[in-house]
């Protein structure tokens, strides 16, 4: 098939300026305006807080988070090999800065989407781009989200049995279960694929067989020299929670929170992100963030924190997202000009 990159780029236009993704950052802001009109917030003292953010660390902490989408591109490059190789096929060179720039415009069109299309996305032009199976390429996002789910999810119960007895260890029950639910979920499809695949091949309408065994090839082979795929992970995930301790840091508050409600709030704040109600969870991370931290400081400190920390985890990715996903399509179109 051919690969027209302006109808690609059509594409993603449209669903951006979709009466959907207008109305889900109406729910936002209607969420935002609804929890601010209930909640008595001191503006000036968190301005002020704001403003005397040490500048230095929060670029330490904006460092951080992008040094995570290498690390994401450096795993999810490992995780195509190895789903290449799966299938006996001619290895390519999977650059690792090439993946983490389709993680990184993946997660722009998830921060502006809603369902977390920027996966769907990502699979899109990486497939257009290198010739290759979308259905194969899905299989390994799918497989790198179930091993993003796990990680969570251990992490959690680590920091749960930090918290273990404490005034914050009850509220923990209801993430834990969203993660473990989650992952759970990720488990039983790996496992009735790798289980039952040559029955759901057999009653599958031969259409979609080959894309399904692409499919199949993609989700398990990709997983592959698991050793290092679980090392990555949790390295990637250590960047996130280093970037909230970083904006925390910046922030100079009355009362540093403990590690272990850094690392509960980090990762809570990855499980709302994933709440398909508004665009990268605008709405509903940010008064997650402020009810947890809220837990150990000050409202206004609180806000402060998850007003900063959104600053690097979502405008930045909205603001530099667009300029890299045009960027793309402008020496695109140049380099396709006869």
């Amino acid at each position: 098939m051919e690969y027209n990159h302006s109808q690609n780029t059509f594409d993603l236009v449209a669903k951006i300026l979709s009466w959907q993704t207008f109305m889900s950052f109406a729910i936002a802001i209607g969420l935002l305006t609804l929890v601010i009109a209930k909640v008595d917030i001191d503006w000036a003292n968190t301005k002020a807080t704001i403003f005397k953010s040490n500048i230095p660390v929060y670029l330490l902490a904006f460092i951080s988070y992008y040094f995570g989408f290498l690390l994401r591109g450096w795993r999810w490059s490992i995780m195509i090999e190895n789903s290449d190789r799966n299938q006996n096929l001619r290895t390519k060179d999977y650059s690792i800065f090439q993946c983490s720039l389709y993680v990184y415009l993946g997660w722009f069109a998830n921060t502006v989407t809603w369902f977390r299309l920027g996966d769907v996305y990502r699979a899109y032009i990486f497939s257009q781009d290198n010739k290759d199976s979308f259905s194969r390429v899905i299989g390994t996002i799918l497989s790198e989200r179930v091993l993003d789910i796990a990680t969570v999810f251990f992490v959690l119960v680590l920091a749960f049995s930090m918290f273990y007895g404490s005034v914050f260890s009850s509220g923990m029950f209801i993430f834990i279960g969203l993660s473990l639910f989650m992952f759970i979920i990720g488990l039983a499809g790996i496992f009735v694929m790798r289980r039952y695949s040559d029955y759901l091949i057999t009653y599958m309408p031969r259409k979609f067989r080959k894309s399904y065994q692409l499919f199949h090839d993609g989700v398990l082979g990709s997983l592959n020299r698991m050793y290092l795929l679980i090392f990555l992970s949790i390295i990637i995930w250590s960047t996130e929670v280093l970037r909230l301790f970083l904006v925390i840091q910046a922030l100079h508050l009355s009362t540093d929170p403990s590690v272990s409600l850094i690392l509960f709030v980090t990762l809570v704040n990855a499980i709302l992100t994933t709440v398909p109600i508004t665009p990268g969870g605008v709405g509903v991370v940010e008064p997650g963030i402020v009810g947890l931290i809220s837990l150990s400081m000050s409202r206004s400190e609180a806000i402060s924190v998850a007003i900063l920390d959104r600053s690097i985890s979502y405008l930045s990715i909205v603001i530099l997202g667009t300029l890299v996903f045009l960027g793309r399509y402008y020496f695109r179109q140049k380099n396709s000009a006869p």
